[in-house]
């Protein structure tokens, strides 16, 4: 196949639209559904990201995808009985599927109707994880015959499910035009791995392998992320992504709120909520995000908590809230670029970061550094800049 037509692309009123390969083939087959312009463009920016923690881990990797940057990057870690309960995994999975299963979970409201890629085979574990979930698609090198078989019950038969040439390798130019001028550069082939880490600055020079894999999937996943951005990770996972923002400290605050959101999901009152047993997924997960927020009333109010619970919960304070967020540790944030101020340090910290790593090269890293050395973080310039747009 060199082309395939589209039904239209990024809205309705563009058309025609169409993907094509200038010369030779596509590297992709679509096994079912119809995928859109949008569909693809998460399909390949989030194949590459799960393809490269791949190669630098050498665990099985996944991704979900929304508007073409990640709402969470994970590798194949085992679940902890905790993370089965918050992430709704139901018992011991696949590396592959405990990769999305945890990719998923990062930001579950924001994953919702997502694009979903793997770094390796799509198994029946992974297969019955997306079966439970609304989701536009997946991307993957190969399905089993079982696998392929639980996806097409999804979406009416429609769920989109695209084959990548595991060995397919870009040209090392990529073109775009963008107002009728063709834009020009060489692919972003920079590999990302822990020798990056080793410009240690602060104080603190130490980052254990654990921190050091995190901080490298950040990194990975903010190659593939719009700019400006920054992201927070832990077990092997992002838990918090700030995509697209003009100011490097919005990137942190956003991402930020995000990591807490994480944490607070693992709170005994969130555990224990008392949802109606018809209550679907993502039901749940929207009341939970108004739950931990100051938007609670929304869903506490008379007449509202009726209609998600069997009893009305007790309020989770704001004094809570902060207490359980302050006990966090060893989260470890990678930004695309320079921190400009200490103020993302400050912000980073409270969310629990003890392992930063960024570019450097800022007129103020002295007061970065000071601030990480305030906080006992220990952080690594990197000396590389990761935009994407």
């Amino acid at each position: 196949m060199t082309e395939l037509e589209l039904k239209y692309g990024c809205n309705p009123n563009q058309k025609p639209s169409r993907i094509f390969a200038q010369s030779g083939e596509l590297p992709i087959a679509v096994l079912n559904g119809r995928p859109g312009y949008i569909n693809l463009l998460d399909a390949f920016n989030s194949y590459q990201l799960a393809r490269e923690l791949k190669i630098a881990t050498g665990l099985p990797a996944a991704a979900s995808f929304k508007h073409v940057s990640p709402a969470g990057a994970a590798v194949g870690l085992p679940l902890t009985e905790l993370e089965r309960k918050i992430y709704f995994a139901d018992g011991e999975v696949s590396p592959q599927a405990a990769a999305y299963i945890r990719a998923r979970g990062a930001d579950r409201v924001s994953s919702y109707g997502d694009w979903a890629a793997l770094s390796d085979e799509c198994d029946e574990d992974t297969a019955n994880a997306l079966l439970h979930e609304v989701s536009d698609g997946i991307i993957a090198p190969a399905f089993t015959p079982k696998a392929l078989e639980i996806l097409r019950q999804k979406r009416k038969g429609g769920y989109n499910v695209v084959q990548i040439d595991a060995d397919y390798a870009p040209e090392p130019i990529e073109r775009r035009d963008v107002f009728g001028v063709t834009f020009e550069q060489g692919r972003n082939e920079l590999k990302i791995d822990e020798t990056l880490l080793q410009n240690l600055v602060t104080a603190n020079k130490s980052i254990p392998d654990a921190a050091k894999r995190d901080l490298v999937v950040a990194l990975i996943a903010l190659k593939y992320t719009q700019s400006n951005s920054v992201a927070y990770a832990k077990g092997g996972g992002t838990i918090g992504i700030g995509a697209g923002q003009q100011s490097r400290i919005h990137c942190t605050r956003l991402a930020g709120s995000k990591a807490d959101n994480h944490f607070l999901r693992q709170h005994e009152k969130v555990l224990n909520l008392p949802f109606l047993p018809e209550i679907a997924r993502f039901d749940r997960d929207n009341a939970i995000d108004l739950y931990i927020s100051d938007d609670a009333d929304d869903v506490l109010r008379e007449g509202a908590w009726q209609a998600v619970f069997s009893e009305k919960p007790l309020a989770f304070t704001t004094d809570e809230r902060r207490a359980w967020i302050a006990s966090r540790r060893d989260v470890s944030l990678a930004s695309d670029a320079f921190f400009p101020f200490g103020d993302n340090v400050e912000r980073a910290a409270r969310s629990g970061v003890r392992y930063i790593a960024q570019p450097g090269g800022s007129i103020r890293d002295d007061n970065v550094i000071a601030a990480c050395d305030r906080h006992g973080i220990a952080m690594a310039f990197t000396g590389i800049r990761l935009f994407h747009h």
